[in-house]
């Protein structure tokens, strides 16, 4: 449905109602364009948007099916700009998705979730002397808003990459191989989804496309530079969990060995005294110390001395 639509006259907004069918008319002056924001439209609520605008149909079908990559595409004179906008909860992201049409006097904006726009236009109205600058202003901010909706996403990953870090060195024994797992799923989702969009900003900040003004490139060129920092952290993401894997296997490796250690000393402590026990219950006739009175406390005492014994080599060796 469409959410919001206006037109902006010199970075205002025109406070007199023009209806839809006649945006396209009152777009064509001098300093003035059209901006209309949708949600999650089905083909008929965005026919009548494309028709009014002359949208190509190729466009138009990307904007209503949605789960896009990033990307930046151009349809004659109107520029396509796909966005993906993430949220984290639980080690895992949700994503949204923004698509953009810039043309010639008009700016459609089309989300499928995430948040809303809604202060980004309100943020907007409040910069006439950003608005004056067209729909490349509008485009600007709506990148600006989505990029720094990654910056709280990496923060919460660099806490919960950095608790994971810490269950995996700690001494009790804990596996957390399940949460690396699930964490480095969730960092490749992300890099799937942000990274794409840098060299789409680039293009934008370098004046690659011509209907960029020369005056909102720096502008650009700040979200880029935004946008590098938390690609760079999305790799050091993955590097940092594919050392915190490594580490786990062998962490979980190492205590396996000392388990397998524990076992086999006590293994060893208990023959002793199973084959001392062994030797004389063959029930044989003829058998050295039968008769003697002092057998049976002598065997008992030589088998608590040899574990004893045994017990104390194991525990200096450190296998106890």
């Amino acid at each position: 449905m469409i959410v919001d639509y206006a037109i902006y006259r010199d970075g205002r907004r025109v406070q007199e109602e023009i209806p839809l069918e006649r945006t396209y008319e009152a777009s064509r002056q001098e300093g003035t364009f059209a901006w209309i924001g949708l949600f999650e439209p089905t083909p008929e609520e965005f026919d009548a948007v494309r028709s009014e605008l002359g949208l190509h149909e190729l466009a138009v079908e990307d904007a209503i099916k949605a789960h896009q990559r990033p990307k930046l595409e151009l349809y004659g004179d109107t520029l396509l700009v796909v966005l993906k906008t993430v949220e984290y909860a639980d080690d895992r992201v949700e994503f949204g998705e923004i698509l953009v049409f810039v043309g010639k006097g008009f700016v459609v904006s089309v989300r499928h979730g995430g948040s809303s726009l809604d202060e980004v236009r309100r943020q907007m109205e409040g910069r006439p002397d950003l608005l004056v600058h067209g729909p490349t202003a509008v485009l600007y901010a709506i990148i600006d808003s989505v990029v720094d909706g990654y910056h709280p996403v990496i923060e919460e990953l660099d806490t919960d990459i950095r608790e994971v870090e810490i269950q995996v060195f700690s001494p009790e024994a804990e596996n957390p191989a399940a949460r690396i797992y699930r964490l480095n799923r969730t960092v490749l989702q992300l890099h799937q989804a942000v990274t794409p969009l840098e060299p789409v900003v680039e293009d934008l900040a370098r004046g690659v496309q011509p209907s960029v003004p020369g005056d909102m490139r720096p502008y650009f060129r700040d979200v880029h530079d935004h946008l590098l920092r938390i690609v760079s952290r999305i790799h050091e993401f993955r590097d940092l969990l594919a050392n915190i894997l490594s580490a786990n296997i062998t962490q979980a490796s190492y205590r396996q060995n000392e388990d397998v250690r524990k076992i086999s000393a006590w293994a060893a402590i208990i023959a002793v005294p199973t084959l001392i026990s062994g030797v004389y219950g063959m029930n044989f006739d003829h058998m050295p110390e039968l008769s003697w009175r002092l057998g049976y406390p002598f065997a008992l005492s030589l088998m608590a001395g040899l574990c004893l014994a045994l017990y104390w080599q194991f525990r200096r060796s450190g296998w106890l």
